[in-house]
């Protein structure tokens, strides 16, 4: 495990300009991490669907959803996402994401922090988030946090594949 300052690490908005980049570490992580709970064949429809530079291209400018990068001396090592949803008053997590050799070391939370700061700033009083039900170092984090499991669900996510999540939430 790496011993990295918190001070070092930087959140920037996403810019087309780092496209590739999320895009490499999606699927370093993805397929360091998911193998034990989905399928390498659902890892790769997922990827393929998610990565496309049209569906990052939405997170530009928009005034409903954003991406921020995470870096650490102008590495990339992590991203998360975020969108209102059709809820009032509810900000969903959609993605938070960090290389394995920075976990533990704050960089999660500290990605967490901003989107439960930016939540407050846009007035939502909810965080909410979908995690695997066997994610149980994740769903142990979001305890920990403050997030408590609303429902149980099961996600058609397309190409005959389904997410089998707990939806958790946090009243911030």
């Amino acid at each position: 495990m790496l011993t990295t300052p918190l001070a070092d690490a930087r959140l920037d908005a996403l810019s087309e300009a780092d496209f590739e980049a999320v895009t490499r570490l999606g699927e370093v992580i993805w397929r360091a991490h998911y193998p034990k709970m989905i399928s390498m064949a659902q890892i790769d429809y997922m990827l393929a669907g998610r990565y496309t530079p049209d569906k990052l291209r939405a997170y530009l400018n928009a005034d409903d959803r954003w991406m921020m990068l995470l870096k650490l001396a102008d590495k990339p090592i992590g991203y998360c996402s975020y969108a209102r949803t059709p809820t009032p008053g509810e900000l969903k997590l959609e993605q938070l994401y960090l290389l394995q050799e920075y976990q533990g070391q704050g960089l999660g939370r500290l990605m967490l922090r901003h989107v439960e700061s930016r939540a407050q700033a846009l007035g939502l009083g909810v965080l909410l988030l979908q995690v695997n039900k066997h994610n149980v170092d994740a769903i142990a984090v979001y305890k920990k946090t403050g997030f408590t499991v609303r429902e149980a669900a099961v996600f058609d996510v397309g190409g005959g594949f389904v997410m089998d999540d707990y939806v958790m939430e946090k009243v911030l």
